[in-house]
């Protein structure tokens, strides 16, 4: 680390805790990664807080002279979230969220998700206007500071059309809330000539009338080139003025700590509909006549980007049947009532009279379907990255052409990628505001193709922003990608006033330099990101960073981009063998050490990635891999432990036992100090003792029972190793373990439970799959596949499950003859129908495990609890517990981060339900409730039908 940088960071100490200042090199370039096919890694990652935390950074580096870049979610694809200086990342500080006037508005801070403010306001009929591809996983601050907009924003509800009010930290340190008066007033006071600049610099453009007039009919289209000079045109006041250019920055003229959004209406009823032309010209022509229609969105896919998705689960089969030149218009109707939306519909059939399709254009109303067409659109991008050639990125261009002129513009930038070698572009976008992606993969490695790459570029933006007069960047910001253009696309003098802008607000040029405004005529050949072999795991990763959101240690250690960044960052260096230099291999060494911590142990491998990756990538699937290497001699232990497995299960029931004994001697406190403390002493190879822990399991219950009765219905249950060992929790009212909660309701229900042979012994698998021991995890599989073949009959009877993740294993690796059902599933299937349901009268806690989520049931899970209670509440930005097994006493830093949050949720809930034994006991440590199984629920509101 250089020498400025040093005194930074000592500086920093005395105030920021060192955990949230990272220096080495694993998190420095874990974090410094963001969506874009650039690489910088920065000196010092920071992460602050408090808006106080900030001020101080700011000043610190100002009075080195450090540039500083602040980073959200880093989805990013221009290049704008990176940087080799000091990056300033968002963490749990900044999700703050407040609902204004009954809906109408929304105050949000930067690090809260968009589609959380979404869920926010979806009870009030409501959403904010962007409606970005990534809006499940970027930021309110990145939404905001890149202006994105989306499928059904248009530009008429984008960040700069609905911002109310706007609170954001200048270069200075200085803070403006624009909602707070005596703030507008003390920054008029303290910074009149910043806003006199800004409303000089108003009064001379709209006097300039041939500019004024360029800078509206720009903004006509979709336009994120540059700054956003309509402010000058729209607005006479500095603060309106500056409010409004602070959408689109690009974190280049200061940091928005707090944004306010006028809502927009949530039209509930929706349908969509895959219409099919035979070409594009065809296609344009439709999309200028739906522009006059009552549609939602208009989105355009050609021929290549349909054949990117059309082997996809639920894809209608004509896609693989298209001719080439073909393509597709997703058309979205929304109303406010059923006659509203049936209206839209016909309006939008009446306006394609005439129009040549090669299918009927029918809409879908149903829920999967709409869902399932959306969510491949929005997966475009990353599905084509992934089909890639190992070695290559891939690159986003994002342009608007008038829509009107959307026919040659489309044919002309079509030549231009094909003249340049590029046949593998595809073509996808919002049709309706003309504004078109391009994707291509790209390679930089072999000669010839960073020159060939520039002359595509050179020639794109001469078309684009010259001879049709459109953006080259319509909705993804500038960033470095694009600011070495700026100038082309606005010409000399707008380009000049973007500098003084600049000039106004920093400058000393320390707020994200490069960024936006740029002189060097090659930056965008600069910095371009590695993408090497490292595993056919994740080698299709584009590290778009879809799944960050749901990743249980993303606040702890790694995400699963971040996993596979420095899996690939170790490839490289691996690869280069004997040419490694000492600095490289110094560096080897210590990303190897640290990704055994950040990478693999805290990893709870819960596959909830793969739903949120638009390929399906499962980094858990890379980790266990990792761990088959890593713990390959440890393979006779797991192999002794396996064929002797109901003796380890009665170990671990005495363990729990004398821990129990141990509790009850010296109480919480001292047990926990004491706990701790071997740990500690351990090098924390011991487990970590919670209050929360269980009781032992009454195994006698599983004993064989009554004889079949004639005519009831039979079911195999199979209780998993956890709950065979893990009884109630000590201080809950419910006394009985889930076996018995279990039993008790299937026989409630008319159900014979059939029980295997040897049930002790059995397990599915997972416990050893998941430590990456993975002959024996196929030995137990196929040693339970026989018993549940056996006492099925062959898969005659269903098996229920007690444990959602152990089912979600058997499924993936047992025979398909069997029915094997986990307990929400089951209860859908087989017990609601057979019971009486009584709802209780108390508010209670649900908690959809990943396993659940996975396998479809998230919706499944709530409906059943909502049957049984007559106030159930689903705690928000809790996805997977973190517990993940055994990691929970292991590792139970990774637990406690996982539920951060969650105790002030359900601090009104008398019990908390789930599916998982393990994933109970952390819920219950940390949620201040009990956690139970879902069936006890059900149990609890049930009774049987003869007796109702």
């Amino acid at each position: 680390m250089k020498a400025p940088y040093k005194a930074l960071l000592e500086a920093l100490r005395e105030t920021i805790p060192a955990e949230r200042l990272m220096d080495d090199p694993l998190r420095t370039l874990a974090y410094g990664t963001d969506a874009s096919f650039y690489r910088l890694i920065p000196q010092l990652v920071v992460r602050p807080e408090s808006e106080d935390e900030l001020r101080l950074i700011l000043a610190e580096c100002r009075a080195r002279k450090l540039p500083v870049t602040f980073r959200a979610a880093g989805t990013s694809l221009s290049g704008q979230a990176i940087t080799d200086s000091v990056l300033i990342q968002l963490g749990r500080g900044w999700r703050g969220y407040e609902v204004i006037d009954d809906g109408q508005a929304i105050r949000l801070q930067p690090g809260v998700i968009g589609a959380r403010a979404n869920a926010v306001l979806a009870p009030f009929g409501r959403k904010i206007g962007p409606d970005p591809a990534s809006i499940n996983s970027c930021m309110i601050g990145g939404i905001a500071a890149n202006n994105a907009s989306g499928m059904c924003c248009g530009t008429a509800q984008n960040s700069y059309r609905t911002v109310r009010d706007i609170r954001v930290i200048l270069a200075d340190g200085s803070v403006l809330d624009t909602a707070d008066s005596s703030s507008v007033a003390a920054f008029k006071a303290s910074h009149g000539e910043l806003l006199a600049g800004l409303e000089r610099l108003s009064a001379e453009t709209r006097a300039n009338q041939a500019l004024a007039e360029r800078i509206r009919h720009k903004y006509r289209l979709k336009n994120t080139t540059g700054y956003a000079l309509n402010s000058l045109v729209d607005f006479a006041g500095g603060i309106d003025i500056l409010k409004h250019l602070m959408i689109g920055s690009e974190g280049t003229l200061g940091f928005i700590s707090e944004i306010t959004y006028d809502s927009v209406v949530d039209e509930p009823f929706k349908a969509a509909a895959l219409g099919l032309f035979p070409d594009m010209g065809t296609t344009c022509r439709a999309t200028i006549a739906l522009k006059q229609a009552p549609v939602s969105a208009v989105e355009l896919m050609d021929r290549a980007a349909l054949r990117s998705v059309q082997d996809q689960p639920g894809m209608p089969e004509v896609l693989r049947h298209l001719p080439e030149g073909a393509a597709a218009l997703l058309i979205d109707v929304r109303g406010n009532s059923e006659s509203e939306l049936e209206s839209r519909m016909a309006d939008v059939q009446a306006t394609l009279e005439g129009i040549r399709t090669l299918e009927p254009v029918t809409f879908t109303r149903d829920a999967a379907t709409y869902g399932m067409y959306w969510k491949i659109r929005k997966g475009l991008f990353p599905a084509v990255g992934a089909v890639r050639d190992t070695g290559t990125t891939v690159i986003i261009e994002d342009v608007a052409f008038p829509v009107e002129r959307l026919d040659e513009g489309v044919q002309a930038l079509t030549e231009v990628f094909h003249r340049h070698g590029y046949q593998d572009a595809i073509l996808f976008g919002h049709a309706l505001e003309g504004n078109l992606h391009f994707v291509f993969p790209q390679g930089f490695e072999k000669p010839g193709e960073v020159a060939r790459y520039q002359a595509l570029m050179d020639e794109v933006a001469h078309l684009v922003g010259v001879e049709y007069g459109g953006s080259l960047k319509a909705e993804h910001g500038t960033g470095r990608n694009m600011a070495p253009y700026v100038e082309l696309e606005w010409g000399p003098e707008a380009y000049a006033l973007m500098w003084d802008i600049k000039a106004l607000f920093d400058p000393a040029n320390l707020l994200n330099p490069e960024v936006v405004l740029s002189r060097n005529a090659t930056l965008h050949l600069e910095n371009l990101k590695p993408l090497p072999a490292a595993d056919p795991i994740i080698d299709k990763c584009i590290e778009c960073g879809f799944c960050e959101h749901v990743c249980p240690s993303k606040d702890l250690t790694l995400t699963p981009r971040q996993r596979i960044v420095i899996a690939r960052e170790m490839a490289r260096l691996e690869a280069l063998g004997e040419s490694l230099d000492a600095a490289q291999g110094e560096r080897l060494s210590a990303l190897r050490r640290g990704y055994r911590y950040a990478g693999d142990d805290t990893c709870a491998a819960d596959g909830l990635c793969a739903t949120q990756c638009p390929v399906g990538i499962n980094t858990g699937d890379l980790v266990r891999e990792l761990r088959h290497e890593r713990l390959a001699n440890r393979a006779g232990v797991a192999r002794r432990v396996g064929r002797h497995f109901s003796g380890a299960t009665r170990v671990a029931r005495g363990a729990l036992n004398v821990a129990g004994a141990a509790n009850r001697v010296l109480g919480d406190d001292l047990m926990g100090k004491a706990s701790h403390g071997a740990r500690r002493l351990s090098g924390d190879r011991l487990p970590q003792w919670t209050p929360a822990l269980p009781q032992a399991a009454p195994i006698r219950v599983l004993k064989p029972g009554a004889p079949s009765t004639p005519g009831r219905d039979k079911v195999v249950y199979l209780p998993s190793c956890a709950t065979r060992v893990f009884g109630a929790t000590r201080h809950d009212a419910e006394s009985r373990s889930v076996m018995e909660i279990t039993l008790s309701l299937l026989d409630k229900a008319g159900f014979d439970v059939v029980l295997p042979e040897m049930i002790g012994h059995l397990c599915c698998g997972m416990a050893f799959q998941s430590k990456g021991q993975f002959e024996e995890a196929t030995h137990k599989a196929r040693e339970l596949n026989r018993e549940l073949l056996v006492a099925s009959q062959n898969g005659r009877y269903p098996v229920l499950c007690d444990t959602s993740p152990c089912t979600l294993q058997m499924q993936e690796h047992l025979d398909e003859r069997l029915s094997l059902l986990e307990p929400v599933a089951f209860a859908h299937e087989q017990l609601l129908s057979r019971l009486s349901i009584t709802p209780i009268n108390e508010r209670v806690a649900v908690h959809v495990t990943c396993s659940s989520t996975r396998m479809g049931l998230a919706d499944a899970f709530v409906a059943l609890a909502r049957a049984c209670s007559t106030d159930v509440v689903v705690p928000t930005d809790i996805t997977c517990c973190g517990f993940a097994g055994d990691k929970g006493f292991a590792i139970p830093e990774l637990n406690a981060s996982a539920l951060a949050g969650l105790a002030s949720q359900v601090s009104e809930c008398s019990t908390g339900y789930s599916n998982s034994r393990t994933c109970e006991i952390g819920l219950s440590e940390h949620g201040g409730i009990p956690y139970r199984s879902i069936l006890s629920l059900l149990d609890k509101a049930s009774s049987p039908i003869n007796n109702a």
